[in-house]
């Protein structure tokens, strides 16, 4: 698929040119982004810094972390409370470890 696809006007490869490829040979599973989700293209410096300040505003404001692989392995059943704790505390006393832990509190109650 590399191979086939050539870059842009802009001298990039593009995820929608991935997309296509895939939708053509019908090996494409689409979802409808719904309310609440948002895609964020990260193609240059100005737009990775938008995202990450995105980001950061939203985990500040909410106080959830955004895809913590950690807290997703836990909801989908890879990990047990116990192994989730034991992550949170490889962290140490960092903010991301005490997200964590706080996170650990809450679900064993």
């Amino acid at each position: 698929m590399a191979k086939e696809i050539k870059p842009s006007a802009r001298g990039e490869l593009e995820i929608t040119d991935v997309n296509q490829w895939y939708l053509d040979k019908g090996e494409l599973n689409v979802e409808v982004m719904g309310r609440g989700m948002a895609w964020l293209d990260m193609g240059t410096h100005d737009s990775l810094l938008h995202a990450s300040t995105f980001i950061e505003t939203l985990e500040s404001r909410q106080g959830l972390k955004i895809a913590c692989p950690e807290e997703i392995a836990f909801h989908e059943g890879f990990i047990d409370l116990q192994q989730l704790g034991a992550l949170a505390e490889g962290y140490g006393k960092s903010s991301y470890g005490a997200y964590l832990r706080q996170l650990v509190d809450e679900l064993d109650r």
